[in-house]
């Protein structure tokens, strides 16, 4: 496990606890570096959508905690959001709660021609990703060659 998957797998272990407490649901955690700075983000949301008073709330919390823990050695900034509207799907349940929905999806490599398709999300599975496009024929991506997964945001 690299120190950036270890960070966020205990970040993730301490955030879940705050989260599940207020009914909120834990939608990611990443720890990377923009520029010069560490940036340790935590994705939170809920039924309605997420306030920033309960974005504070948890910050506060989190903060808290990762500062009785201190297994992060680098200086980092600490940033507590909503996922957004454009949010990405990474985990089972994102999949779950998006099945009939329009999805983005890149792809590493080309197939037929596309790295990128749009359509409605039909179902998935640990291999598969299947969508319907606009003329209603399925398109099934494999995928260990699918890059990112996102919501669309239509206008």
């Amino acid at each position: 496990m690299s120190r950036k998957e270890e960070y966020e797998a205990k970040t993730e272990a301490l955030l879940l606890p705050i989260v599940e407490e207020k009914g909120y649901e834990m939608v990611d955690v990443e720890y990377v570096k923009e520029g010069s700075n560490w940036y340790l983000r935590a994705f939170i949301d809920k039924p309605g959508g997420i306030t920033i008073n309960d974005l504070e709330g948890v910050s506060r919390k989190l903060s808290d905690l990762l500062d009785e823990e201190d297994f992060i050695s680098d200086a980092y900034i600490l940033e507590v959001s909503s996922p957004g509207l454009g949010r990405p799907l990474k985990k089972d349940r994102d999949f779950d709660r998006s099945i009939g929905e329009e999805i983005e999806v890149h792809l590493y490599r080309s197939l037929n021609g596309n790295k990128q398709y749009v359509g409605l999300l039909k179902s998935y599975d640990k291999d598969t990703i299947t969508i319907e496009d606009e003329d209603g024929s399925e398109i099934a991506l494999d995928r260990v060659n699918v890059s990112l997964v996102r919501l669309t945001i239509d206008f």
